[in-house]
């Protein structure tokens, strides 16, 4: 599972035109599910999401957690972090878990987030999202589980 973790001042993303999901300050987490991927997995990764320390303290370094601000998370599912560009132009997605397995994995993490405190807001398995987003800083993140 790997997440591409994103502070931002705001976020928000859309389908067909409607906003689906918004926060104000906190982290976008774009969310891949890999095949061999897990439930122990989505559970891990959420905690390390949730503690992970991109927030500025009062000296201005990275110390805080999405927890310690009381920051919100949009996650939005994206297979295509999964891509293999090891051969050739055109990116292979055979990592990627098969819609059935990645979707409630995705859930799972949404819903890990959610019981330790953090307020969630997502996007639309499956469906063709349009993601707008404030990076502040730009501060970017990878996690993997």
């Amino acid at each position: 599972m790997r997440a591409v973790c994103q502070r931002v001042s705001e976020a928000r993303v859309r389908v067909d035109g409607r906003i689906v999901g918004a926060i104000g300050p906190g982290l976008c987490v774009l969310l891949g599910v890999a095949r061999e991927d897990r439930e122990d997995g989505a559970v891990r990764l959420a905690g390390k999401v949730v503690r992970l320390r991109v927030f500025a303290d009062e000296a201005g370094r990275f110390d805080r957690s999405l927890l310690d601000v009381g920051g919100d998370a949009l996650v939005v599912s994206q297979f295509t972090l999964l891509a293999d560009t090891a051969k050739g132009n055109r990116p292979s997605f055979a990592g990627a878990a098969p819609p059935e397995e990645a979707e409630p994995l995705y859930e799972r993490f949404c819903a890990e987030l959610r019981a330790l405190g953090v307020t969630v807001a997502q996007g639309v398995f499956g469906a063709k999202m349009a993601v707008e987003l404030v990076n502040d800083g730009p501060v970017t993140i990878v996690l993997e589980s």
